[in-house]
C-alpha cells in the first residue's frame, strides 16, 4: 500500500515503517556522534520503550554504553491492511539496529501495569541479562487497570480547585483561542494520580527487588514536566501536578527499599517540554511549545527528545560529576527552558500570537513537522508515494 498520514485529532492514525526506522537511525547517530568515555548501566530494562523519551533512553544506553536492553511496550501490530502504531515499527527498527551491533534487544507487547507483564520481565531478565543495573519508567498512557482490584481508573487534564482559562491552539484548524477548563473533582484528581502517579512505578521496583534482579547500586527513574508560569496553571496547579508530586513521593519510597537493600538510588527526571504523542493532547501544550521552539532556535539553545535524554544519561544519571538536583531531588535536565530570557521572549509572543499571526510569531512549521516525524513522515530518504508492505 501507500502509506500517507491521516490525523484524527491529535493523533496520526497511520505510521509508516521505513520512516520510523530513519528516525531511529538519526538518533542512532546522534548519540554514536556524542558518546563519551565514562562507563555505563550493562543491562536496562525500559518500561514504556516504544516512543519519545522511552524509546530515546533505549537508544542512549545502548549506543552510549553497549548495553542489553529489555522494553516493554503497548502497540498495535500491523495487518495487511493497515500499518502498526508508530511504537511498533521503532521498536522493530531499534531491535534490528542493536541486533546488528550485537546487543541484546527483545520488547514485550503487554500492558505494563498488570502482574503478568511484571513476571514475563523478570523471566526474560534471569535468562537472558541475569541483573539490571537501570530501569526507566516512561508509561504514558491515560488509563490504568488496577492489576488487584480489576478497576479501571482515567487521567484527567484539568485545573485543581478552580477553573483556567488560557491560550490553545486547534493543531487541525490551526486556529489559536482561548480554552476555559472547569476545576477537576476529587475523584478525577483521585484518577489521575492512580494512572500518572508513582504506585505503578513503585510496584515495578517491588516486583524486581523481590525477584533479586537488580544489580548492586542499581538506579531508576521516572520521567516529569514541570515548566513555568506559561504552563503552571494546566501542569503544577492541575491534576497533572497532584500525580507528579506522587511521583516525587514514589521515588523516595523506592530509594529507601534500595538502600535496605542492595543499594542504589531512585530518581524523578525533568526534562524539557518537546512534541510528543503525549504532549500533543494537554491543552495549551502545542502553542506553548511552538512559541518556546521559536525562541529556543533563535537562542541556539534547543534540545530534541534524543538530545535531552543523552545529557541525562550521559551527563547526569552516569557523569562524572555531581548530579544536578533540584530542593525536591529531581534531576533537572530542562533549566535551558526555565532561563528568565527564555520564558521572557516566550511571554512577549504569547501576549501577541493570534492565528493571523501564528506562523510569523512561533514555530508552529517546526511543531507540525516534529509531529509528523513521531509517525514516520516526512524524512528526505523516504519516498512517500512508493508501494510499501505495512507488516514488518
Amino acid at each position: 500500500m501507500i502509506i500517507k498520514p491521516k490525523v484524527r485529532g491529535f493523533i496520526c492514525t497511520t505510521a509508516h515503517p521505513q520512516g520510523c526506522a530513519e528516525s531511529v537511525q538519526e538518533q542512532i547517530d546522534y548519540v554514536k556522534q556524542h558518546a563519551g568515555d565514562q562507563q555505563g548501566p550493562k543491562n536496562v530494562l525500559v518500561i514504556g520503550c516504544s516512543t519519545g523519551y522511552g524509546l530515546a533512553s533505549r537508544i542512549t544506553t545502548a549506543f552510549s554504553f553497549g548495553a542489553n536492553t529489555l522494553g516493554v511496550m503497548f502497540e498495535k501490530e500491523p495487518t495487511e491492511r493497515k500499518t502498526a502504531t508508530a511504537g511498533w515499527y521503532n521498536t522493530r527498527a531499534f531491535e534490528d539496529k542493536a541486533a546488528a551491533a550485537g546487543l541484546y534487544a527483545e520488547s514485550l507487547n503487554m500492558d505494563a501495569f498488570s502482574h503478568e507483564a511484571k513476571t514475563a520481565v523478570i523471566e526474560k531478565i534471569k535468562a537472558h541479562m541475569g541483573k539490571v543495573d537501570l530501569v526507566v519508567y516512561s508509561l504514558a498512557s491515560p488509563r490504568r487497570k488496577d492489576p488487584d482490584s480489576g478497576e479501571i481508573y482515567s487521567s484527567t487534564l484539568k485545573p485543581v480547585g478552580k477553573e483556567v482559562t488560557r491560550k490553545t491552539l486547534n493543531t487541525d484548524s490551526v486556529q489559536v483561542h482561548d480554552i476555559t477548563l472547569p476545576p477537576a473533582t476529587e475523584e478525577e484528581i483521585a484518577g489521575t494520580i492512580k494512572v500518572m502517579g508513582g504506585a505503578d512505578w513503585e510496584l515495578w521496583m517491588d516486583a524486581l527487588m523481590q525477584a533479586d534482579v537488580l544489580s548492586d547500586q542499581a538506579k531508576t527513574t521516572a520521567y516529569t514536566y514541570i515548566g513555568k508560569s506559561l504552563t503552571m496553571p494546566i501542569y503544577g496547579e492541575a491534576t497533572i501536578g497532584k500525580a507528579k508530586e506522587d511521583l516525587d513521593r514514589a521515588a523516595k519510597a523506592i530509594t529507601a527499599k534500595l538502600q535496605s537493600g542492595n543499594g542504589g538510588d531512585a530518581y524523578v527526571s525533568v526534562l524539557k517540554a518537546i512534541v510528543t504523542q503525549s504532549s500533543s493532547a494537554i491543552p495549551v501544550m502545542p502553542l506553548y511549545i511552538s512559541l518556546l521552539y521559536r525562541v529556543m532556535k533563535d537562542l541556539g539553545t534547543h534540545e530534541g527528545c534524543i538530545e535531552q535524554v543523552n545529557k541525562l544519561m550521559t551527563g547526569e544519571l552516569f557523569g562524572q560529576g555531581d548530579l544536578n538536583l533540584d530542593e525536591v531531588g529531581r534531576i533537572r535536565v530542562d533549566l535551558a527552558e526555565l532561563t528568565d530570557e527564555v520564558q521572557h521572549r516566550v511571554e512577549a509572543l504569547w501576549d501577541q500570537v493570534t492565528t493571523e499571526n501564528l506562523y510569523e510569531l512561533s514555530d508552529f512549521s517546526g511543531y507540525q513537522k516534529e509531529f509528523f516525524k513521531l509517525f514516520g513522515f516526512g524524512f528526505d530518504g523516504v519516498d512517500y508515494d512508493a508501494e510499501t508492505d505495512p507488516i514488518v
